[in-house]
């Protein structure tokens, strides 16, 4: 466009001026004189009041001089701009048109001839008009540049904001990209971010940063005084600037901005509602303010961080509180499903004991009944050994004699058996299962282990086993009901015994040598108890339905079926423990109770949550 106006007007040079409000700053020129150009750039213009190019600047007027080198500016005031021009530029004849944008002075179009030559009243309007198009031109870049910088800094919002979305328990995430937004827009070349913690501010993300300056700051807490721009944000709660860090009397932290290379630096507050909760920085290497636009900006992204930080707050504590109140339901449920497995077992264990005792009586009629048939069947033999019979009557009355005897036996037998059941049935049926209380596991165990094992020499003459026990040290103490855990251990260990037992028996003597071994372990929150035997082992099919109420492999007279379903019981639904097997037809069977050291869910029968 200048290039344009110079050809068609004919003149020699011209150039495009910039007005900041104080001074004309050369903008572009066409065909200067190198010297003339190189004093221009180096020399902004501040136009005097009563010079012709102070009175264009005050009245916005077009200014034409037909020969420069006679005007006062150049002969009497000397004004520096003027001589250049004459004397470096050889201008003689000029001429000055303001660009305006709505009476509002943005710079100026000159045309230059070396000789006295006037313009036209033609060639100035050309020029008033090149000078219209330029101020257009400017606007539009005016215009193009800030809707560019509205694009940038919507994408940067928007990427921030994905960020937000993305990142929700990943606020580091969420800080880096603040930072370095922030950075990318307000053209600086680095940016750091502060958090408060207690009584200190802690930096928690940067941009732009060497590796050096990175561990400076790891060692070096910010001051919060007047020291440091970040302290002045803090003492301030408002956005504040220093030019030049090297230069400001006040300003303490010097060795971090040597280590940095940090000249200008810009810091805004980080806030929520009225409360400081950090500041985010930005620095230049250079000596170069930031605009008060960028600062905006900055505070922008401030803002955000001040609400990510937020977010991720309530966040987390929503989720602590959610998991909280999983938890609380989660522990009613389980003390609901014991409480109601306690009530079943209560209103069973009423339920049994009634029909025990109901059984009680008949069953005690038909044992002792059979008892005395079979006495009165051997006096009634006795009877007829002295009679004179026919002695095939007397094979006949003994034949019947025999086979009353064998059926009274099996009477007895059973009998027997229904009265275990029964006494059984009224053993578990009882209420309460005493206090739950701290109890040493290993103590427990080695108790359980004495106990089955004198019984059982008690109760068989020449009952002998080998008892091992791996206890772990560290197994410590569990909340229990201390009676119910020893009776399951006295159900597995005697059980344990008759496998062994009946191995034994069925090797004839041989080499074998029944083992049964005891163990704990510590798994932190609960502790495992091990009982292992080398007896039989337990058939699949038989695996099945150990657990199953009065299932039993025993002979009769031997096994009720009750043990193994009540020590299920009294593990899994009133200690929340688990019961497992392990077995090995005719090698070894391991029964592993798993039990939580807690007992703050525990409840006692006939107990109320």
């Amino acid at each position: 466009m200048l290039e344009k106006a110079v050809s068609i007007c004919d003149a020699k040079f011209g150039g495009l001026y910039r007005w900041d409000g104080e001074t004309l700053r050369l903008a572009a020129t066409h065909n200067l004189p190198a010297p003339y150009a190189e004093a221009r750039r180096n020399l902004p213009f501040r136009p005097k009041p009563k010079s012709f190019l102070g009175r264009m600047v005050a009245a916005k007027t077009v200014i034409y001089h037909a020969d420069l080198a006679a005007d006062e500016s150049y002969i009497e005031q000397r004004d520096p701009w003027i001589v250049a021009g004459v004397e470096l530029g050889g201008i003689r004849t000029a001429v000055y048109v303001p660009m305006l944008k709505e009476d509002e002075l943005i710079g100026a179009f000159t045309l230059s001839r070396q000789e006295v030559r006037p313009f036209t009243d033609r060639e100035i309007a050309l020029v008033q008009n090149f000078a219209a198009q330029a101020v257009i031109a400017i606007e539009n870049a005016r215009l193009l540049t800030e809707l560019r910088e509205s694009l940038q800094q919507q994408t940067a919002t928007a990427d921030v904001l994905k960020v937000i979305s993305r990142s929700t328990f990943d606020l580091q995430a969420v800080l880096d990209t603040l930072v370095e937004s922030a950075a990318r827009l307000c053209d600086a070349d680095m940016a750091s971010m502060n958090r408060h913690f207690g009584e200190t501010y802690r930096h928690v993300a940067g941009y732009g940063f060497s590796p050096e300056f990175e561990r400076f700051l790891e060692t070096h807490l910010i001051d919060m005084g007047r020291g440091t721009t970040v302290g002045r944000t803090i003492q301030q709660k408002k956005p504040v600037q220093i030019p030049d860090v090297l230069a400001d009397a006040d300003f303490k932290f010097k060795e971090a901005a040597r280590t940095s290379g940090a000249r200008t630096v810009a810091a805004v507050p980080m806030l929520k509602d009225v409360d400081l909760i950090g500041v985010i920085a930005v620095y230049r290497r250079e000596v170069r303010p930031f605009t008060d636009k960028q600062i905006e900006l900055a505070q922008t992204f401030a803002d955000q961080a001040a609400i990510a930080i937020e977010n991720v707050r309530l966040f987390e504590a929503e989720q602590q509180r959610t998991r909280e109140l999983a938890q609380s339901l989660e522990s009613l449920r389980t003390a609901q499903d014991r409480l109601v497995q306690t009530e079943k077992l209560a209103s069973l264990g009423q339920l049994t004991a009634g029909i025990a005792h109901e059984i009680k009586n008949p069953l005690n009629f038909v044992n002792n009944f059979s008892s005395v048939s079979v006495e009165l069947i051997d006096e009634l033999r006795e009877g007829l050994s002295g009679a004179h019979l026919e002695d095939k009557l007397r094979r006949e009355i003994n034949e019947i004699a025999d086979m009353l005897q064998g059926n009274l036996d099996k009477v007895v037998q059973h009998g027997k058996r229904a009265d275990s059941i029964v006494k059984n049935m009224l053993l578990h049926s009882r209420q309460g299962s005493g206090e739950h209380r701290l109890v040493d596991i290993n103590a427990l165990v080695e108790e359980s282990l004495n106990l089955a094992y004198h019984g059982a020499r008690a109760e068989k003459e020449g009952f002998n086993i080998t008892l091992e026990r791996f206890f772990d040290p560290t197994a410590g103490e569990v909340d229990l009901f201390p009676q119910e855990i020893t009776r399951v251990l006295l159900n597995l260990i005697s059980n344990g015994f008759y496998a062994a037992t009946k191995r034994r028996t069925e090797a004839n003597g041989g080499d074998y040598e029944p083992t049964l071994a005891a163990s704990t372990k510590n798994l932190g929150g609960s502790v495992e108890i091990r009982i292992r035997d080398n007896g039989t082992g337990i058939p699949p099919e038989v695996k099945e339905k150990l657990f199953n109420p009065f299932f039993t492999t025993k002979p009769a007279g031997e096994g009720t079926g009750l043990g193994l379903s009540i020590s299920h019981d009294i593990i899994v639904k009133q200690h929340g423990g688990s019961i497992e097997v392990d077995t090995l037809p005719g090698e070894f069977s391991e029964f592993r109770i798993v039990l939580p050291r807690t007992g703050a869910s525990l409840i006692k029968s006939g107990e109320r949550a």
